[in-house]
């Protein structure tokens, strides 16, 4: 089985964030890797990686980095695949990577989430490889109302808490 997502962190102390994403992807059953590279520190090992990328079967790489936050910049600028960048919490309450993962420019785009929002940076990857595959675009489908049924229910046990001056 090969990769299809590849999920990378600048270090491994991003572990604890990026394991949503993971968790997502094992749970749509879509292959994945996961590893440590810095755009700073190994800078040979994330271009040998980004450039052969799409030659070894990933369709979209998932890319969390905080502080000045270039990995997923950087990768995006040697690959035709996709790049969704999750900024980390790790100093400035996270803006600074928000700011430097959203702020690309022009012709080197990467797709964005939220501070810590690895989880959507899964459910963002299923979507585009189910673009491709309809018994993934099934789940994903699944998976989308499931979270409608979530709020439908939270407000149907709302209903039934009593408060004083509630109208």
């Amino acid at each position: 089985m090969k990769a299809k997502v590849s999920i990378i962190m600048g270090s491994t102390s991003d572990l604890p964030v990026m394991e949503k994403a993971a968790q997502i992807l094992n749970d749509f059953k879509i292959p994945f890797s996961i590893n440590a590279l810095s755009a700073h520190r190994t800078p040979e090992e994330v271009e040998v990686f980004a450039k052969g990328a799409m030659d070894n079967g990933i369709k979209v790489i998932i890319a969390g980095a905080g502080m000045a936050a270039h990995l997923p910049g950087v990768i995006a600028a040697m690959t035709p695949l996709p790049v969704i960048g999750v900024p980390i919490k790790a100093s400035l309450d996270g803006m600074d990577a928000l700011l430097a993962i959203a702020q690309m420019p022009p012709g080197i785009p990467v797709a964005t989430v939220a501070i810590n929002g690895a989880m959507n940076a899964g459910i963002l990857a299923a979507q585009i490889i189910a673009s491709g595959d309809e018994a993934l675009q099934a789940e994903v489908i699944k998976f989308k109302e499931s979270l409608k049924q979530k709020i439908v229910k939270a407000n149907e046990e709302l209903a039934t808490v009593k408060y004083e001056y509630r109208v």
